[in-house]
């Protein structure tokens, strides 16, 4: 059964940091590209990150590219999302995805795996 695991959110200020996992297991995902995405209240969930299967090629949604770092562990078939300076503004609840091509897209029907989400809440 193949199952990713998100974990590492959390309540923090504004300004601070948190560093989320991603842990897949039931199969390998070295060949796939891995993708974060996140959904605030109210909103659709939209595109965060995503880090091709080689870990060569980063693409990141413009309003976290200087703030968020996004990174995989292929031998240990993990992925991993740094935030920095979080503001409010990305309180939401995140999910790791690996996607069928190798490398990612922000379009989320491209990533038949999901996580059941880890959330992050930034407060003022």
């Amino acid at each position: 059964q193949v199952q990713l695991v998100e974990s590492g959110g959390g309540l923090v200020q504004a300004g601070n940091s948190l560093r989320l996992s991603c842990a897949a297991s039931g199969r390998a995902f070295s060949g796939n590209a891995m993708g974060w995405f996140r959904q605030a209240p109210g909103k659709e969930r939209e595109f965060v990150a995503t880090v091709s299967a080689n870990g060569g090629n980063r693409y990141y949604l413009n309003s976290v590219k200087d703030r968020f770092t996004i990174s995989r562990d292929n031998a240990k078939n993990t992925a991993n999302l740094q935030m920095n300076n979080l503001k409010p503004d990305d309180t939401a609840v995140y999910y790791c995805a690996a996607s069928s091509p190798a490398v990612g897209t922000a379009t989320p029907n491209e990533y038949p795996y999901w996580g059941q989400g880890t959330r992050v809440t930034v407060s003022t």
